[in-house]
């Protein structure tokens, strides 16, 4: 039976919850939803929703590559918005961070975000045993 493992890095956001950063069970690995910190200060970076959108994929990134892997693993994408006004700019970072084939994708228009921020993005990638 497999286990399931923690997977965790200094170069992502701590968890602020009772959840792990991101989860290996078998080839696939979670990754719990990111919000744009900083995790060398753990606060919530200035700036629009560019930048929040940004500084997200980069955590989501630095946790790719701690699980072994890399966003070219990445193989869904669930992105929550409060404001979906701003999903051209999140088109925009995907076509940055990730090659085609692009990963699967969800994006939900939500009410509020922890923190007040205004982009979380969690993703499921598959990397080999």
């Amino acid at each position: 039976m497999t286990q399931r493992h923690a997977i965790s890095t200094d170069n992502a956001p701590a968890a602020i919850g009772a959840y792990s950063q991101a989860v290996r069970h078998g080839s696939s690995v979670y990754i719990s939803g990111q919000i744009p910190i900083d995790p060398a200060t753990q606060n919530v970076i200035e700036g629009d929703a560019r930048a929040q959108i940004d500084q997200v994929f980069k955590n989501v990134e630095a946790l790719a590559q701690a699980a072994g892997g890399s966003l070219d693993d990445v193989v869904k994408v669930m992105v929550y918005l409060t404001d979906l006004g701003d999903f051209p700019i999140v088109n925009e970072a995907m076509e940055r961070y990730f090659a085609k084939p692009y990963p699967a994708r969800a994006a939900i228009g939500v009410a509020s975000l922890p923190k007040g921020v205004s982009v979380e993005v969690e993703a499921i990638m598959s990397v080999p045993d």
